[in-house]
């Protein structure tokens, strides 16, 4: 059977780069089945995203190796995978919506990695986890112990072999160091349009203020408090007769959309940092 990978890269704009890409697969007897780029005319950068099948053997390091020549004449930095799918580590706090639409999406099929533990700092959302066959691990988090219960994260992170931590509703911070260790591979969601509404009761508050657009917003962790990166914005109507109840339900459907769709396009390799923002090939 044809082995499946894909390539990802960025780089300075420049003819040629596309042709040198397509030349190197075809001197490896590889087949291109989906490609998409973005010339970004504005920052002068080129963006690309090409799966292929190679009928030879070979993995994906094996091509990286071979593809380094290419990418250092152009200044690329570039990714390249195999089928292998993603390792996803969960963390939640009570609230367990993103959870349980994570692990039907995983169980169907169409999450497009696969999820390996969950972590809380809660017990209350251990049976769910247990139920889909998920290890459960509770680390619990004061301030006296925020700096080990982190460094315990990071040792799951690196005991699961999890190559994605998603935040699905953990309501604690992560600190700068950890926000750091884990760029790039973490992705939290927002209630609401980022910036708004911050705190426990976020819907209590768009009522108040008789907000008419109930939204999420998945990006990317950083230090810099819920300003990461965006990959996913997801957005539903309401009206004067939708009371903080209502608007919690709603709330929680756009939330559980929008992590959803940006774990699935981090996982195919689809979402590709472009400075304070993301390149999403759909």
């Amino acid at each position: 059977m044809p082995h499946t990978h894909t390539l990802t890269l960025s780089c300075p704009e420049r003819p040629g780069i596309v042709h040198a890409v397509s030349r190197f697969l075809f001197e490896h007897a590889c087949d291109i089945v989906e490609h998409q780029q973005f010339d970004d005319a504005a920052r002068g950068q080129l963006f690309l995203r090409t799966a292929f099948v190679c009928a030879e053997e070979g993995d994906a390091e094996q091509l990286a190796a071979a593809f380094r020549p290419v990418a250092e004449e152009f200044g690329m930095t570039f990714s390249m995978t195999g089928e292998r799918p993603e390792r996803i580590l969960v963390m939640v706090s009570r609230l367990g919506h993103c959870l349980n639409d994570l692990v039907f999406r995983w169980r169907a099929g169409s999450l497009g990695g696969e999820l390996v533990a969950v972590v809380s700092n809660h017990e209350d959302l251990r049976p769910m986890a247990e139920a889909a066959g998920l290890p459960f691990h509770h680390v619990p988090v004061t301030p006296g112990t925020k700096a080990e219960a982190e460094a315990r994260l990071l040792d799951l992170v690196t005991e699961t072999g999890a190559d994605l931590v998603v935040l699905a509703r953990y309501m604690q911070v992560l600190s700068d160091e950890a926000c750091r260790a884990l760029r790039g591979r973490a992705i939290n969601i927002h209630h609401s349009f980022l910036p708004g509404f911050k705190g426990a009761k976020p819907y209590h508050q768009a009522f108040d203020r008789g907000v008419k657009l109930v939204g999420a917003t998945a990006h990317y962790v950083t230090p810099d408090l819920d300003e990461g990166p965006i990959i996913e914005q997801e957005v539903i109507r309401i009206d004067h007769t939708h009371d903080p109840r209502a608007l919690a339900i709603v709330g929680r459907d756009a939330e559980a959309l929008a992590l959803s769709r940006a774990v699935r396009w981090h996982s195919e390799r689809r979402v590709l940092l472009n400075g304070h923002s993301t390149v999403v090939f759909r």
